[in-house]
């Protein structure tokens, strides 16, 4: 059965859509409810601030966001023999992300997180779940202090992300970074 989106997360897929094509500055509630098909009313119903919008979508966006990397994660760890066969594993899910406006938008919002203290908490948060899946993904290989280390998987992952966002150019190899991160003798 295809349930159909809720209307507040169609407000918050419209905002990152927004911002991910015209950065923040050019988020208003029209375009939103525009963009996400509501009346006006409707949008300030469910989100009384632009600050509540924000922290929302960002919020949302890495829910979704973990549950995929978690059941690719998942898919693979059955089919991953070694440490070297994971960061190949992770190299090709990250090159074929998609990098459209949701994720661009993203980005734009842990930026305006540097300027919007508002949004420190929800980002502190997006932070510590990309933490714990990377966690999860490093306890399966038996990494030794998979917690501390995954801080580490999720910084190099997402600057590769950023890079590519930034320069427009391929996906940044990351298997080679991966493999020395976790002290892997064929790095």
């Amino acid at each position: 059965m295809n349930v159909p989106e809720s209307t507040r997360n169609r407000i918050l897929h419209a905002a990152l859509r927004i911002i991910g094509e015209h950065g923040i500055a050019g988020l208003t509630n029209r375009l939103v409810a525009k963009e996400a098909g509501l009346s006006l009313g409707s949008l300030t119903y469910h989100f009384t601030s632009q600050s509540e919008l924000l922290r929302e979508a960002l919020l949302v966006f890495v829910t979704e966001e973990t549950r995929r990397i978690t059941a690719i994660a998942d898919s693979l760890a059955p089919t991953v023999g070694s440490v070297e066969e994971a960061a190949a594993a992770a190299e090709r899910a990250v090159t074929e992300m998609a990098l459209g406006p949701e994720e661009i938008g993203v980005y734009e919002l842990y930026l305006q997180s540097a300027r919007d203290p508002e949004l420190h908490e929800a980002v502190r948060a997006c932070f510590a779940e990309y933490d714990r899946a990377a966690t999860g993904a490093l306890e399966l290989l038996v990494i030794p202090g998979a917690a501390e280390l995954a801080p580490h998987v999720v910084a190099l992952v997402m600057g590769a992300q950023l890079r590519r966002v930034a320069t427009g150019a391929a996906p940044t190899p990351i298997a080679a970074g991966l493999l020395r991160l976790v002290g892997s003798p064929s790095a």
